[in-house]
């Protein structure tokens, strides 16, 4: 009875896997973006991995965890920030994105934080430079306002949306069914 149901559901799980490593492989950035660095390393469960960044304008910082979850702190107060003491940060469980505004002051610390959830995650992590931005700084947030900035990440991505409702739905559908 519940043997349909599960073949189903893994044939919608795998769907979805390949759906997302295709996403990873194909990064779509705009094409104002300039590629300054690829940084790849690892990080230890609950231990911090420590990076600074000199470049001047507005920077986006593109994490990705190869393995385990690896999220992202950064400040331009400290060059060791960390979930206490940060400016921006992302804590997603998949890829975790920033958008360091030109105001900021120079070097920026940038940390990698490695959830316990895993003993060990590996990530990469990319830096672009955004030229469309104002180079004074002036289209970033005005000060006063909240610190965080919307990484590109945080817009509507129906594609995406639709399909965890569906998956969870049918995660709904089959458990009902199960118990």
């Amino acid at each position: 009875m519940a043997s349909p149901w599960r073949t189903a559901l893994l044939a919608l799980l795998a769907a979805q896997a390949a759906s997302r490593a295709r996403g990873l492989d194909e990064e779509d950035v705009p094409a104002e973006w300039v590629l300054l660095h690829v940084v790849q390393g690892q990080v230890g469960a609950g231990n911090y991995s420590y990076l600074r960044l000199s470049h001047e304008g507005r920077i986006v910082l593109r994490l990705r965890s190869l393995r385990g979850d690896a999220d992202l702190y950064v400040s331009d107060g400290t060059l060791h920030p960390s979930f206490d003491d940060y400016e921006l940060q992302s804590a997603t469980c998949g890829q975790d994105a920033v958008a360091v505004p030109a105001r900021f002051r120079r070097p920026v610390g940038i940390g990698v934080y490695g959830h316990p959830s895993h003993l060990e995650s590996q990530f990469e992590m990319r830096v672009y430079l955004d030229a469309t931005a104002d180079p004074l700084g002036a289209a970033d947030t005005p000060a006063g306002s909240p610190q965080r900035t919307p990484a590109p990440e945080d817009g509507p991505r129906d594609d995406e949306s639709v399909l965890w409702t569906l998956l969870f739905s049918v995660l709904k559908l089959v458990l009902e069914v199960l118990f």
